[in-house]
């Protein structure tokens, strides 16, 4: 005897097979996301600590759903989701950057200052041709300048500063045509300033408190409508003051605490847009020119103490944010005794010594100019 179903079920069966048939094909793979799952659970596996579990929810495919992954339509295919942006700022974590993240190759943004991460910059990154914005200071980051960022065609803006970067920095790094900001400070950085400074587009460049010696390159004088500020301080520059910077319309001019030398060019009082300029600490003598203090409307410090300047214009006295001490300008407070002067002032600079520029054609060329030492 056949078997028949209670005819209360038929129903349902009917209306589930008609369910079935209704739905839809699942979504096809997206392999973008699929590799970005792969990188970033590398990276995970890589981090020993994060005391603020910012990762707590990386798990699953769902990248685009982890906490600091900022997914968006891909550039090339606006029907394709991908990893964009990824903002681990302030995290503490510790751990390494892993060559997977090489696989993040719609990567516009990488925001990871403020951890504790070490190593260096993977050579995968080679991969990100998208990458416009790297942020990694204040990090752990060591090694030679990671040459692989000078492979990147969309970089636009690079902040390495607060890590333990050492050797040159490298001349490519000016000829990079999109790039916008620089901030390569507070590093152990051991060179000179590249010669060919003048050919980069940047409006920022910060090179502060490295180990720079030798020149204050001529070629700034070259990023005039690009450029809008210069911090170079604490470093160990050793030259004059070279004439080409009076091209410059930057609002920033900080040199202080390196070792230039000689007098200030009347040039300065061409840098129309200037509103900071900070000279102090360091071998610089001579009159401060009318041109900086009368001419410079703008100028809101001027900061040029611990110099061996011999005289300041009027001008200079009238403005609110400016320090003078420890020069030699007579009458002024605050000075450096006439012993120091003295000593200092009987030994001339000759700024074609320093070698940064084709010395003049003379049948005898000045002495060698050996840096007195700083009282």
């Amino acid at each position: 005897m056949r078997a028949h179903l209670p005819l209360l079920l038929l129903p349902l069966l009917l209306g589930l097979l008609s369910t079935l048939q209704a739905s839809p094909p699942p979504p096809p793979i997206n392999p973008r996301l699929e590799a970005a799952y792969i990188a970033l659970q590398a990276w995970k596996n890589s981090i020993v600590s994060d005391p603020k579990n910012l990762t707590l929810n990386w798990y699953g495919p769902d990248v685009c759903s982890y906490f600091g992954i900022y997914c968006a339509p891909s550039p090339d295919d606006p029907h394709t989701t991908t990893v964009a942006g990824i903002d681990l700022n302030h995290g503490d974590m510790v751990g390494h950057l892993p060559e997977d993240l090489g696989l993040l190759s719609d990567l516009a943004l990488l925001h990871i200052n403020s951890n504790r991460f070490c190593g260096t910059i993977p050579k995968s990154f080679a991969h990100l041709r998208l990458l416009h914005e790297l942020d990694a200071s204040n990090n752990r980051f060591a090694g030679p300048f990671p040459d692989v960022l000078l492979c990147l065609p969309s970089l636009r803006y690079l902040d390495i500063r607060y890590n333990e970067f050492e050797g040159k920095i490298p001349r490519k790094l000016f000829d990079l045509p999109l790039l916008d900001g620089v901030f390569l400070d507070n590093n152990r950085f051991k060179s000179r300033i590249p010669s060919n400074i003048g050919n980069s587009r940047a409006s920022v460049i910060v090179l502060a408190n490295n180990r720079l010696a030798g020149c204050l390159p001529s070629s700034l004088g070259e990023m005039t409508g690009t450029l809008d500020e210069i911090i170079l301080m604490n470093n160990g520059l050793a030259s004059c003051v070279p004439a080409e910077i009076g091209a410059l319309n930057v609002t920033v001019f900080d040199v202080s605490f390196n070792k230039l030398a000689g007098p200030l060019p009347d040039s300065i009082g061409d840098m129309k847009s200037l509103e900071q300029l900070d000279l102090a600490h360091n071998r610089l003598s001579g009159e401060i020119p009318e041109s900086v203090c009368g001419g410079l409307k703008r100028l809101e410090n001027f900061t040029y103490s611990y110099n061996y300047f011999e005289g300041e214009p009027k001008s200079c006295l009238g403005l609110k944010a400016k320090d003078d001490r420890r020069n030699c300008i007579p009458g002024r407070p605050k000075q450096r005794s006439e012993r120091e002067c003295e000593a200092f002032l009987s030994r001339p600079v000759h700024c074609e010594s320093f070698g940064c520029s084709p010395p003049p054609t003379s049948s005898s060329p000045p002495p060698p100019y050996h840096l007195p030492p700083i009282y």
